[in-house]
């Protein structure tokens, strides 16, 4: 069978198993009365999914364009076919997380990513929320495998793939799994402290298939805490209209930059964490993670 047949096969299986997961957890949630899905949240999801895809459609010709031109000048090539998809994949995980990491860490990305986070649901819907401007620069971060000697369209296709996967953890039920399979791969607890507004969970596990990355890196958290998981962000917009989530972030950027003294200042506001001030009057996330940390030191063990 042709490699691309092989390809197409498995893109299709993976999303009409997500497809189907998706349909079973609505149905059992209703069943059980878990409440898991609220109609409103569902229909922005579906909003959000299609406004990304329809973007993604008007880009793809020069995401694939961009891709083949840096493929002029790849370094080097590898030639057996396991080790090809292998490299691949893993190199594109990691280059997701890289691009997942910008998302959080820096509020212009924070603004656009924002959307997927919005959400006060965590379900399989929630995976399709996307950040809907991200098809406008991802195709940057993904360039270095272009230079590796992979082509636009194997790029693409494991990018899918790993897409699809990381899809499949946007799910409050308990998986259980082998101990070691969190160790390497993500699972939906730990993608559940992802989008978890707890302030400890805040900007942890941003991994899309590996856990590796996280562990390495030292952005890793396991689901540990005795408070309930909280999911959203840390400050939900009043007004959750289909318009406002895409563009509360931007807007409250805009007010942050339009106050702040200098240009310096104002640079701060796009580039540092979502949370700076120049005034202290917000902060991080790693500055109140800190914090919790150190009055916990201070008040020292439970007797």
């Amino acid at each position: 069978m042709p490699r691309f047949e092989l390809k197409d096969k498995a893109a299709i299986c993976l999303f009409i198993l997500l497809i189907v997961l998706t349909l079973v957890e609505m149905i059992f949630s209703y069943v059980q009365n878990r409440k898991y899905y609220q109609k409103r949240d569902t229909l922005n999801n579906l909003y959000l999914t299609g406004l990304a895809f329809g973007l993604n459609l008007l880009v793809k010709g020069f995401t694939f364009f961009v891709l083949q031109f840096f493929w002029q000048f790849r370094l080097f090539e590898i030639k057996n076919v396991f080790a090809y998809w292998f490299v691949l994949i893993v190199v594109q995980d990691f280059l997701y997380w890289v691009l997942h990491y910008t998302g959080h860490y820096c509020r212009l990305f924070w603004a656009m990513h924002v959307t997927h986070h919005s959400s006060e649901e965590f379900n399989f819907t929630v995976g399709f929320r996307s950040t809907v401007f991200e098809p406008l620069y991802r195709v940057f971060f993904y360039l270095p495998l272009a230079l590796m000697g992979f082509s636009a369209i194997d790029i693409l296709y494991a990018y899918l793939l790993t897409q699809l996967y990381g899809n499949m953890v946007h799910t409050r039920y308990k998986i259980n799994l082998p101990r070691w399979y969190g160790y390497i791969f993500v699972t939906p607890s730990q993608h559940s402290v992802h989008h978890a507004s707890n302030i400890p969970y805040l900007d942890k596990n941003m991994g899309m298939v590996l856990s590796i990355w996280d562990r390495m890196f030292g952005t890793f958290r396991d689901e540990d805490l005795d408070e309930p998981t909280r999911y959203g962000i840390t400050k939900q917009p009043e007004d959750m209209g289909p318009v406002n989530i895409v563009f509360h972030e931007w807007r409250a950027l805009i007010a942050d930059m339009s106050k702040a003294p200098g240009l310096a200042n104002k640079l701060k506001y796009l580039f540092n964490p979502p949370g700076w001030s120049h005034d202290g009057s917000t902060k991080t996330a790693r500055v109140l993670q800190r914090e919790i940390l150190a009055n916990k030191t201070a008040e020292g063990p439970e007797l």
